[in-house]
């Protein structure tokens, strides 16, 4: 069993580079870059100190000016879990943060409550990593392999242990299916263990990074929120962040 932890930093990894939303970290919602949105999404959940993981001096400038901090990481990551891997490692050599809570630099109206949500499970000295999902109540969404479902056993009216993860309609029959939200506490030492393991035989499949915890063994529990923040990866996506934002 692990220890409780005492000591969480919030890592917001941010690159540039975006297939079908170019240099979207820097994209205006609100007067202001999108990454300094989620920056400050971060700050309001109020878990620990906040730092930006980006892959270009730009984003660093950005967040700089906005009064925050941030790290320059290396541009070769293939995933979140790798960049805030270096970036701890840059920035706490020592070992002083115990965990790490991960929240994608594509989240402009994510909810306080929801980053507490994920960190939170992390109480639990038996969970490795959280994560958080939330009801499917859209039909469409079910059958849709771009919306990642979450298989497990309920362990309380808002709390799962996750068994699995897929792009297929699971589990079977009548019953619940969730959302999985692309946001994640780990312990330190699980986010090392993680990120050391190879590629996994159902991550490749699936193309479904948590696969790889799962199949090494590794616990993972899931809060379940009220709803899914806004996601931004197309232009549509920003069109919709700034209109939330505005109507905040």
């Amino acid at each position: 069993m692990s220890s409780p932890i005492t000591s969480p930093i919030v890592l917001v990894p941010a690159r540039m580079a975006s297939t079908r939303l170019p240099g979207k970290p820097l994209a205006d919602i609100g007067g202001q870059p999108m990454i300094v949105q989620v920056w400050r999404r971060a700050m309001e959940a109020d878990v620990g100190p906040v730092v930006v993981a980006a892959d270009s001096v730009e984003i660093i400038e950005v967040i700089r000016a906005a009064g925050g901090q941030a790290v320059l990481t290396g541009d070769h990551h293939q995933s979140g879990s790798d960049r805030i891997f270096e970036a701890i490692n840059l920035i706490d050599p020592d070992g002083r943060h115990d965990a790490i809570i991960n929240i994608q630099g594509d989240l402009p109206v994510l909810e306080a409550d929801t980053v507490r949500a994920c960190k939170n499970l992390l109480s639990d000295s038996a969970v490795d990593i959280a994560t958080v999902a939330a009801l499917i109540t859209r039909p469409e969404e079910k059958t849709d392999p771009n919306v990642v479902k979450v298989v497990g056993s309920p362990l309380s009216a808002n709390r799962l242990r996750a068994l699995y993860f897929t792009r297929a309609t699971a589990p079977y029959g009548e019953g619940p299916l969730y959302h999985h939200i692309g946001l994640y506490a780990y312990r330190r030492a699980a986010l090392e263990r993680f990120v050391a393991l190879p590629p996994s035989t159902l991550e490749q499949r699936e193309k479904l990074e948590q696969l790889r915890a799962l199949e090494a063994g590794m616990r993972i529990d899931v809060g379940l929120v009220a709803a899914v923040p806004l996601g931004v990866d197309t232009p549509h996506d920003l069109e919709r962040a700034r209109t939330l934002l505005r109507t905040k």
